[in-house]
């Protein structure tokens, strides 16, 4: 529950002309992802070879 709060405070700090409701359908939009998706690995054939990223993050839906 404190991460749920943390996330909050920081969207909320983030987008300050915001309401609760947008913030709160954000953090469970985020805090939703932990069930519905997976990272997909640095060596998978879906990253571009060579591509040149300072940082990268790949997720993909679970199916099932």
């Amino acid at each position: 529950m404190r991460d749920r709060q943390k996330l909050e405070i920081l969207l909320a700090r983030r987008f300050q002309g915001s309401s609760p409701e947008q913030i709160a359908a954000a953090v469970n939009a985020i805090v939703g992802l932990e069930d519905e998706w997976e990272d997909v690995p640095p060596d998978s054939e879906l990253i571009p070879k060579g591509a040149d990223f300072d940082e990268f993050r790949l997720l993909r839906r679970r199916i099932g």
